[in-house]
């Protein structure tokens, strides 16, 4: 397995999104080619592949780190974690998450979030097994489209 940061929007990663993206759910709409420069691009924004076996295989996971300042400190949000149904239960999950928890800590953030549908039981256990704490909160969300 190869984790690598992602520093260009190439034809292979558009096309690896356009695949990976539904497998979250079927109201889950890939990025454009436009969009996906927008999160390359943005200083805030990381994007993680993972590549099976090595550097040359294909994408075969995604997840995308947010670091950002807000008054009270320095956060990160781990966001879209996909790992393709024929690939799961490998460690390339955890692989991903581990790095995007090491460079959040490099960044200086205090802490990692990410939130996970409930009936994503294996992905909670990961997580859970993983070091996250399950916090009890109440999550808002105001649609604006």
């Amino acid at each position: 397995m190869y984790i690598e940061e992602v520093s260009e929007v190439t034809q292979e990663l558009h096309e690896a999104l356009q695949r990976l993206v539904p497998q979250l759910g079927a109201h889950k709409i890939p990025p454009t080619w436009a969009e996906l420069t927008q999160l390359i691009e943005s200083e805030a924004s990381t994007l993680l592949v993972s590549r099976e076996p090595d550097e040359r295989g294909p994408i075969v996971g995604i997840l995308s780190l947010t670091v950002y300042r807000v008054p009270t400190g320095l956060r990160s949000i781990i966001e879209d974690v996909i790992v393709d149904e024929t690939m799961r239960r490998r460690g390339i999950g955890a692989a991903l998450v581990r790095q995007a928890i090491e460079l959040a800590d490099q960044s200086g953030a205090e802490g990692v979030s990410l939130t996970s549908n409930p009936r994503r039981e294996a992905a909670n256990q990961l997580y859970q097994a993983m070091g996250f704490e399950l916090r009890k909160t109440n999550p808002y969300f105001y649609r604006l489209k």
